[in-house]
């Protein structure tokens, strides 16, 4: 039986497996360099991170200075705890892939 967490992260997988996005990918964290989130994504360009969350829980503050981070460094961010920040979280990396086509 997935955590709560876990099955949220199947449904990213599975989302991210449908969009015509150039690169994605889930780094193991093992306590050694930098931390990181759970998904990072080049979508037409745009440096995208996913933070996966069990409904209603919300980044630890090392997490949270993660974000903070990549935004920073003007990068999208996105935590992910349900079917409705999912949606959004897709559409905009949807959107970036669709805009560098035009572009190109």
């Amino acid at each position: 039986m997935p955590t709560p967490e876990g099955a949220i992260k199947r449904k990213i997988s599975h989302a991210l497996s449908k969009l015509d996005c150039e690169y994605h990918f889930m780094p193991v964290q093992n306590g050694m360099g930098a931390p990181g989130l759970d998904y990072f994504i080049c979508a037409g360009g745009w440096w995208v991170a996913i933070e996966a969350k069990a409904p209603g829980k919300k980044p630890t503050p090392r997490q949270d200075r993660t974000i903070e981070a990549i935004r920073a460094a003007h990068g999208l961010v996105f935590v992910v705890d349900d079917d409705e920040s999912l949606f959004l979280a897709m559409e905009t990396i949807k959107a970036c892939c669709n805009l560098a086509k035009e572009i190109r």
